[in-house]
């Protein structure tokens, strides 16, 4: 399907599953997403979607790259065990959010807290080892030359001492069979879904308290998608881990989230239940298609 230009008017299909007979050129699109992003939510509305305390909590946040700035003053909650998708246009800032937590951008102002403790000016590897934040990447991050053991045990090069590593790395090959059959293997003969799945466990070795995963279904066939969203469900409601997402398959990721914000250009447009933002006609006609 090609994507709709400036000029031509095309059907499109949204970020969700199927076709759609709805037509929106992109200047409708730019024009409607501006105006959902003037109203935008309230602290205190932001506050009310998490269970109890944040466990997350950004206030204000300007962050970008160099001299360019991406989020304009961004708040954000998500209470422990929760999960958080983001979604919105591209360029909106989303991948901004979960590389400013990480520590991968240029922080003008604002505040990033985990756990009630101030970590926006924390390395990223510390975030990792001491905030206990890992980030599974949007791109492939597998070395296709190493072994999946190895690829594991790259996850565990913050732990003091080699052996912890390994411990990990056993109790990650206990939880997924799947990978303990082929630990000896080249990582490069893995399926894509099989790679995502490496890719997460590899995040699990530091044993994090918060997941940020950046476009989970990516590349993935239908089959291979459900798995990973089922293996970041487990972590979430059995292990009570929090996530927070970045998803092109807006239909997705907002079912599967507690917590659902839209942003458009560096702020927050929409927040809401991940099902009432599926219910809600203007995410249905910008990001669903439909």
């Amino acid at each position: 399907m090609a994507a709709p230009d400036a000029t031509a008017r095309s059907a499109t299909s949204g970020y969700g599953f199927g076709a759609t007979d709805v037509v929106l050129s992109v200047e409708e699109v730019e024009r409607a997403t501006s105006e959902i992003a003037a109203q935008g939510p309230n602290v205190r509305r932001l506050d009310e979607l998490c269970q109890g305390a944040p466990f997350v909590a950004i206030d204000r946040l300007v962050a970008g790259y160099d001299r360019m700035e991406i989020l304009h003053g961004i708040d954000a909650r998500v209470g422990r065990g929760q999960a958080l998708c983001l979604i919105g246009p591209n360029g909106a800032g989303k991948s901004t959010v979960l590389h400013s937590i990480q520590g991968f951008t240029r922080i003008v102002s604002g505040a990033i807290r985990i756990g009630g403790r101030d970590v926006t000016d924390v390395p990223a590897q510390r975030k990792l080892r001491d905030a206990r934040v890992a980030y599974v990447l949007q791109d492939n991050s597998v070395f296709p030359e190493m072994s999946v053991e190895e690829n594991l045990l790259v996850g565990g090069h913050l732990l003091p001492r080699s052996r912890e590593a390994r411990r990990a790395a056993e109790r990650v090959f206990e939880r997924y069979p799947r990978l303990a059959e082929r630990r000896r293997q080249s990582a490069a003969i893995l399926s894509g879904g099989e790679r995502r799945l490496l890719e997460i466990a590899r995040a699990l070795i530091m044993e994090p308290a918060v997941l940020l995963v950046d476009e989970p279904s990516i590349g993935l066939e239908p089959r291979y998608i459900d798995m990973v969203f089922e293996i970041l469900a487990d972590l979430q409601r059995r292990e009570g881990r929090t996530i927070i997402m970045v998803e092109q398959n807006a239909k997705k990721g907002l079912e599967f989230a507690d917590i659902g914000y839209v942003l458009v250009s560096g702020r927050v447009a929409l927040a809401g239940r991940g099902a009432e933002l599926l219910d809600n006609p203007d995410v249905a006609r910008l990001f669903l298609g439909g």
